[in-house]
């Protein structure tokens, strides 16, 4: 086996990876230089195993933690993310080019190389401190999700709920890790004064689809599991089918719904699957591992919702696509709420409980 220098990626071709979804080290678009392996012929093919990557942990050194947006497509402007890069490994995740902005690769390098806020909660405290904040509701997982599986050890997600609860700032979190049950103490008294939402996100019902879409994941049993048990404390819930994969996931769409609301969901969204940047190769070499045969229908279908194309990245547009297999799609997900009860107007979490600890008493000594 010899090593060239190319335009091409760092990996075995045709190699599923234990506990992975993606296949290679696929480098970002902004490297000049990338690695190939070629076979040469003396080693036999079956004999090159690729070793199986492993977690690493590495700090963020950000000096915010508070992200801001203007995208209208989405139900808040600012966003706390403790972790970059996500051990969830979903394949389709959006998040994953951001990784290229560092030098690694969105693909393996995404699942196993995490960036982490280890003080995020204090960086929070003093952002929300600062003279002339103004709050509004915070997106909890909007970009890598919160409750990953290294967050059982390091607990960053649960210092920042922590410091929201005591600013009374109001919280949507997203994710599909079970482990949020963990934190129904702080999201229940929360929830009780008007300051939290969680939405559960399920691709699919199909466990063994599920691990390979989305291998580190919580399983769908356990993610339902967790809206059950969010629900009965009182925590305002949401089930999201999101993304709906056209030709892959698609016709499950009703059967999330009504085993969201089964357990407890009182809202429900849904995205259909996009594909920016490098997320295209990533998701087409993911099809030929795991499902060849419904590659072309797949890819075609997302074409049908994209006006042609396999991405596209209009506010407005990319979340619910167009044409009429999307409107399709928008229908019976809309029939499918109204059906299972999930179609009523969630409440506005309230922002006028918001204060800045230690900062109301010492005024109210004047």
């Amino acid at each position: 086996m010899i090593e060239t220098r190319s335009k091409m990626d760092d990996r075995l071709p045709n190699r599923i990876v234990k506990g992975r979804a993606s296949a290679s080290a696929r480098s970002g678009r902004f490297e000049k230089l990338t690695r190939e392996i070629v076979l040469d012929g003396w080693t036999p093919e079956e004999d090159l195993v690729a070793p199986r990557p492993r977690t690493e942990i590495l700090p963020d050194t950000s000096r915010t933690v508070l992200a801001r947006n203007q995208s209208p497509d989405i139900p808040f402007d600012r966003s706390v993310n403790p972790y970059r890069g996500c051990e969830h490994g979903c394949i389709y995740c959006y998040a994953r080019p951001t990784h290229a902005y560092l030098g690694l690769s969105p693909g393996l390098d995404f699942e196993t190389k995490l960036f982490t806020k280890k003080d995020a909660a204090k960086q929070l405290r003093a952002e929300l401190s600062k003279p002339g904040y103004s709050p509004a509701p915070i997106g909890f997982g909007a970009n890598t999700d919160p409750y990953q599986p290294v967050e059982k050890a390091l607990g960053i997600s649960r210092s920042i709920l922590e410091v929201l609860r005591d600013f009374g700032h109001p919280v949507l979190v997203t994710t599909k890790g079970a482990l949020v049950t963990r934190d129904i103490d702080i999201l229940g008294e929360m929830a009780s004064r008007g300051l939290a939402h969680v939405a559960i996100s399920v691709t699919t019902l199909d466990r063994h689809l599920a691990n390979r879409l989305e291998p580190r994941a919580s399983t769908p049993a356990l993610r339902l599991g967790a809206i059950e048990a969010l629900a009965k404390a009182g925590i305002p819930v949401s089930i999201l089918a999101a993304p709906v994969i056209p030709g892959l996931t698609d016709q499950e769409t009703e059967a999330i719904l009504a085993e969201g609301a089964k357990a407890g969901a009182t809202g429900a969204g849904y995205t259909l699957l996009r594909l920016p940047l490098e997320i295209r190769e990533l998701v087409e070499e993911w099809l030929t591992l795991h499902a060849p045969d419904r590659k072309d229908k797949v890819l075609n279908l997302i074409r049908s919702i994209r006006g042609g194309a396999l991405n596209v990245s209009e506010f407005g547009a990319r979340m619910k696509g167009t044409g009429p297999y999307a409107d399709m799609i928008r229908q019976r997900f809309r029939l499918a709420c109204r059906r299972h009860g999930l179609d009523a107007p969630r409440p506005a979490l309230r922002c006028d409980l918001f204060r800045v600890p230690g900062r109301a008493q010492q005024l109210g000594l004047f």
